[in-house]
């Protein structure tokens, strides 16, 4: 048995030793020792050069060389600067031609050009009392602040929606949802501003000019001003919205303008056919004097009587009815 077991392991030595010699260490190959290097499976063509220097596992120097110069990295990072300075140019230019929050931020001439508020607080401050009843989905195709933008871009500019549909890129039913639906929120959320004013404030507020013609007693400016519609199917509805002023079919609403400038009244919307005397009359703003004030008007407001009955008075330009000329003073006056 002991002579089986030693033949054995002399057999198995045998066969190491075999495949030592057959199978040499890949670690011995080194560029020091060229004639240890395995020949290469895929040898290259002779024209074929490359400019790095590779080892087999084990190998100690490993290079890497390159062609670049240091003229040739200047002139990339200057072709670098240059595109990125463009991107910037290019980016400001589209920044102003859209019509978003950050747009208007960043351009106070734009803000009060297109909305004819004096700066973006004013506009921002608006647009937060209106955000919240403001709708805006992830099918929606424009944000709540460019649908508060497109409203103010038509009531300042008076645009058509078609023009409104192309500057928003949407359809022209869609701009016309979002003018019906935002112009209703501005109307409930804004109507607070408009209120008439204490006599003490008018006075406190009132310009020299009128202080020198009308003393401190101007409560209000009253005109009439018209916006035109469709022609109403409705008969009756024809007949009241005919405006011979304007001949054409409109709305007409009275508005109050303090000798400041700001708005002090707006009446409900009457037909075109209402005259200036009747709507002053019905619409209620006549309530609001105090005696002693004076409500300017133009010709066409024949409501002095009506004024007298709340101890105030009415200035109107004179009549040139029946005359050639006024006279130096009515010119004055």
């Amino acid at each position: 048995m002991k002579l089986k077991a030693e033949q054995h392991r002399c057999a198995e030595a045998i066969l190491d030793m075999q495949q030592t010699a057959e199978s040499p260490d890949l670690s011995l190959v080194t560029v020091e020792n060229p004639e240890l290097q395995l020949p290469a499976e895929n040898p290259q063509p002779e024209d074929f050069s490359v400019n790095e220097t590779f080892t087999y596992p084990g190998c100690a120097a490993a290079g890497c060389q390159t062609e670049l110069t240091m003229d040739d990295i200047e002139k990339m990072e200057d072709v670098l600067r240059q595109n990125t300075a463009e991107l910037v140019d290019l980016r400001s230019k589209a920044l102003d031609t859209q019509f978003s929050q950050e747009a208007f931020e960043k351009n106070e001439d734009k803000t009060k050009f297109y909305t004819g508020l004096p700066n973006f607080l004013v506009l921002i401050q608006i647009f937060e009392l209106c955000e919240p009843y403001i709708t805006s989905g992830p099918m929606s195709l424009l944000s709540k602040f460019e649908q508060f933008i497109l409203v103010l871009l038509r009531l300042r500019l008076n645009l058509p929606l078609k023009d409104l549909a192309f500057r928003f890129n949407i359809s022209l039913s869609t701009a016309s949802r979002v003018w019906h639906k935002v112009i209703d929120i501005l109307h409930k959320r804004l109507e607070f501003l408009i209120e008439w004013p204490e006599r003490h404030v008018l006075q406190a507020t009132m310009p020299l000019s009128f202080r020198q013609a009308f003393g401190c007693k101007v409560a209000v400016i009253v005109d009439c001003f018209e916006v035109f519609i469709e022609r109403p199917s409705n008969l009756l509805a024809q007949a009241q919205t005919w405006s011979n002023y304007k001949h054409h079919h409109t709305v007409k609403f009275l508005i109050g303008v303090a000798p400041k400038g700001y708005v002090t009244y707006i009446s409900s919307a009457w037909g075109g056919r209402v005259s200036d005397k009747q709507i002053t009359i019905e619409s209620g703003l006549l309530k609001n004097l105090l005696p002693g004030d004076i409500v300017l008007a133009d010709r066409g407001f024949n409501i002095g009587d009506n004024v007298g009955f709340y101890c105030a008075s009415l200035q109107t330009p004179a009549f040139t009815k029946g005359r050639k000329q006024l006279s130096a003073y009515e010119v004055a006056e």
